[in-house]
């Protein structure tokens, strides 16, 4: 009996643990102990914005864990095209994020959820010989700029070219955060980045505000991806993008409102 008693408590357990792996509505599969893991593909410029409401979404669901995937918005598309796995997908432009909704990758309209702008980006510490587009230009001034491919590219291309400037870069770089880092270090006199990316780096980097810039605004969109493991919480995490809560977020990390 003793024996038959074990036996019945092993496979009650087993059964629990059974049940215990089904994932109400979200789709794919759970991590040990019942954990679940969402994947957000997102751009560069949004890493430290986009890392705070992680960890907000995270705070109020517990066993979830949310693993940001950033990098040049043209790159992660490429990725999603080929199969990587992911839930959600947020895109520096619509050109980006084109591609990946017309084959069918999203599930249902991507939605912009913010828009930025560029700054000319500077040595904190620099001699303010930069104030406009027209100043790169200048002999000697090694000038960085990202691939023409990625959004904050295309962007810098459009101001360039209002302003009617010619700018040979030293450096094409795959996002915007890889631009940022040459000015930081030192390896560039001025780069052209998002007015975001110039905040997050605290008195490093100094951006210089140009006119053209408001030619060459870029829309954010974000959607979740129809093949996402965890669609509900795709789905929500959506939500609190386009919240009230993740608009005060992205406003008060220097993004503006679409």
């Amino acid at each position: 009996m003793k024996r038959a008693s074990i036996a019945t408590t092993a496979l009650a357990l087993l059964a629990a643990a059974g049940c215990g792996q089904v994932e109400g509505g979200g789709g794919g599969a759970a991590g040990p102990g019942g954990d679940r893991t969402l994947t957000v593909f997102a751009a560069a410029s949004l890493t430290e914005t986009f890392t705070a409401l992680g960890k907000t979404f995270e705070g109020t669901r517990p066993g979830v864990r949310v693993r940001f995937n950033f990098g040049g918005s043209s790159t992660l598309a490429q990725q999603i095209a080929q199969g990587a796995p992911a839930d959600v997908f947020a895109a520096a432009s619509p050109a980006t994020m084109k591609p990946v909704a017309d084959g069918g990758a999203t599930a249902g309209r991507p939605r912009v959820f913010a828009r930025n702008r560029l700054v000319i980006a500077v040595p904190a510490r620099g001699d303010g010989r930069i104030a406009s587009l027209a100043d790169l230009v200048r002999p000697g001034l090694k000038v960085v700029l990202c691939a023409e491919q990625v959004p904050c590219g295309a962007a810098a291309g459009k101001a360039l070219s209002a302003a009617g400037v010619t700018v040979r870069p030293v450096s094409r770089e795959q996002d915007v955060k890889a631009v940022l880092t040459k000015v930081r270090m030192g390896e560039a006199d001025a780069g052209l980045v998002y007015r975001t990316d110039v905040r997050a780096t605290a008195a490093r980097v100094r951006g210089v505000e140009f006119p053209e810039s408001a030619r060459a605004v870029n829309d954010y969109p974000i959607a979740p991806l129809a093949k996402a493991p965890q669609s509900a919480l795709a789905g929500e995490f959506v939500d609190l993008v386009l919240s009230r809560q993740g608009r005060a977020a992205l406003t008060g990390a220097g993004f503006e409102a679409p």
